[in-house]
C-alpha cells in the first residue's frame, strides 16, 4: 500500500511543540493587553453565507481569493478577514451592544490565493475595532494605535522594536480634488501610491505619467514625498482640514504615550472601505516581514446589513505573518519553551500505578507541570531516557519501596542528584528550582 503524504498543503502552517508554545505564549500576552483595554473577545463563525462575504454573483471572479462551497441550496465560504463577520454581528445585535463598542477577535482566516512567503492560505489574525453610532471621535483612532503599540511591546523580546506610520485618505482626496483629477485617475493614483515602496521611484513616476499625462500634476504628487504635505496649507479648505487633522492627531498620539509614530503619506491601505486616517506598524529589525499590523477608519461598517450608520476604526495584527514566519526561520530563541515539564513520574511496575497517579494529581494541584510514564513494563533505563528527552527538570521514581513508605525518589535531571523525600518536601524543592 502506498503511504499517503505527511506534508501539509501549501500555505498551511504546522509548528513543532516548542514553536507552538512560543506562539501561544505571545498570543496570550497580546490578548491580555486587549482585555485590559476593555475589548470584548468575540468568537464568530468561520463559515459565512457567500452573500455575506461578497456582493458579487459571479463565483468565477472570486473563487481564487476565497474558499467557497455549496451545501444543498446554500452557498457558503470560509472567512477571509474579521471585518465582514463583525459587520454582520454588530448589525444583528445593535440593541444588545453598548456603543462605543470595543471588539477583538483572534481566529484563523482563510484565503484561496496563491501561497507565498509570509502569505498563508490559513493564518491567525488578531483584530480590534471600536465602533460608534453615527459619529466617532478620531481620538479612538489614536486609542487603537496605542493599544496595538502596547500589544506589540508586550512581546518585544521576540520581535524587537516597532514603528507606526500614519497616512491620510482625506489628504489625498483633497489633493486630488485640488488637482481636478477625475474618478478613474483618483482610483489609479491611489493604487500607485499604495504600491510605491515596492515599485520604486522610476516606475512610480512612469505610472503617474501614464495615468495623468500632466507634468504639473505629476510633480505636485511626487513633491508630497520629497517636500512634505505642509506646502499645501491654504490651498483649499479640505486640504487645510486634512492637514489640521494629521497635525492634531500626532499630538494626541504623543499624549497617549505613542512616541514611535511618524507621518508617511505613502500609507494608503488598499482596502476600499477606509475613509479616514490609516496606519501601519513595521518591525524595525525584520523589514522583510512587511506590515505587522494595519488599519484605519471606515465611514459605514454595516451599510449592507443595516440602515443604522456605524462608524468605526479597526485594525488587524498579522499574527501568523509575524510569528509563524519568524519561527520557521529560526529567528526566535526557543530555549525557554523547550522544557515545559517540571516533573516526570516514572512508575516501576503495575502495582505502583495507583500511588504514582495520586502523586501526579497532587503535583498538578500544586500547579506543577507533571507527566507520568505508564508503560510500567519498561526498564528504568528507558523511562529515565524519556524524562531526559522531554527535558523534565526532575524525575520522581516510584518503585515498591516508595509506594510502601509513601515517599518519592526525587532525581534532579540537571545535576543528577537523587534523594528520597516525602512528597511535601519534594514539592518544595521543585518549586524553588
Amino acid at each position: 500500500m502506498d503511504l499517503k503524504p505527511t506534508k501539509p498543503l501549501s500555505g498551511f502552517i504546522e509548528l513543532l511543540p516548542a514553536q507552538q508554545r512560543c506562539f501561544d505564549y505571545c498570543a496570550a500576552r497580546m490578548q491580555n493587553v486587549l482585555k485590559l483595554a476593555g475589548f470584548s473577545m468575540l468568537d464568530l463563525p468561520a463559515i459565512e453565507r457567500a452573500e455575506v462575504l461578497t456582493d458579487k454573483d459571479n463565483w468565477d471572479e472570486i473563487e481564487t481569493q476565497m474558499f467557497l462551497f455549496q451545501k444543498g441550496d446554500t452557498k457558503m465560504g470560509l472567512r477571509y478577514d474579521g471585518t465582514v463577520g463583525l459587520s454582520r454581528y454588530v448589525a444583528g445585535h445593535l440593541n444588545d451592544l453598548v456603543f462605543p463598542f470595543r471588539a477583538s477577535q483572534f481566529s484563523k482566516r482563510y484565503r484561496g490565493e496563491r501561497a507565498q512567503k509570509g502569505r498563508y492560505r490559513e493564518f491567525y489574525q488578531m483584530d480590534l475595532d471600536i465602533m460608534g453610532i453615527n459619529s466617532l471621535s478620531t481620538n479612538y483612532d489614536a486609542e487603537i494605535i496605542s493599544v496595538i503599540n502596547r500589544a506589540l511591546e508586550s512581546v518585544n523580546e521576540f520581535i524587537g522594536p516597532v514603528e507606526v506610520l500614519i497616512g491620510s485618505r482625506p489628504f489625498w482626496d483633497a489633493l486630488f480634488d485640488y488637482l481636478e483629477m477625475n474618478a478613474e485617475q483618483k482610483k489609479d493614483v491611489f493604487v500607485l501610491i499604495d504600491k510605491r515602496d515596492k515599485m520604486g521611484e522610476e516606475d512610480f513616476a512612469e505610472g503617474l505619467r501614464d495615468t495623468l499625462n500632466n507634468a504639473d500634476k505629476e510633480n505636485l504628487i511626487k513633491s508630497v514625498f520629497t517636500d512634505g504635505y505642509k506646502q499645501f496649507i491654504n490651498k483649499t479648505n479640505n486640504l487645510d482640514s486634512a492637514i489640521d487633522e494629521l497635525n492634531n492627531f500626532m499630538g494626541v498620539l504623543l499624549g497617549m504615550g505613542v512616541k514611535n509614530a511618524k507621518i508617511d503619506l505613502s500609507i494608503t491601505r488598499g482596502l476600499a472601505y477606509y475613509t479616514g486616517l490609516v496606519f501601519e506598524f513595521k518591525l524595525i529589525n525584520h523589514p522583510e516581514l512587511g506590515t505587522a499590523a494595519g488599519g484605519g477608519r471606515y465611514a459605514d461598517l454595516t451599510g449592507k446589513f443595516s440602515k443604522t450608520k456605524i462608524i468605526g476604526v479597526g485594525a488587524a495584527i498579522g499574527f501568523s505573518r509575524i510569528f509563524a514566519a519568524m519561527l520557521e526561520n529560526n529567528q526566535i530563541d526557543l530555549s525557554q519553551f523547550e522544557n515545559p515539564i517540571d516533573v516526570a513520574v516514572l512508575v516501576m511496575g503495575d502495582n505502583n500505578v495507583a500511588y504514582a497517579s495520586s502523586i501526579v494529581n497532587t503535583l498538578r494541584d500544586e500547579n506543577i507541570a507533571a507527566v507520568s510514564y505508564l508503560d510500567t513494563d519498561k526498564k528504568f533505563k528507558n523511562q529515565i531516557e524519556y524524562a531526559d528527552k522531554i527535558k523534565a527538570k526532575f524525575s520522581m521514581i516510584i518503585g515498591d519501596n516508595e509506594s510502601q513508605g509513601k515517599v518519592v525518589a526525587l532525581k534532579n535531571m540537571v545535576s543528577g542528584e537523587q534523594q528520597t523525600l516525602s512528597l511535601a518536601d519534594a514539592i518544595k524543592l521543585v518549586k524553588v528550582a
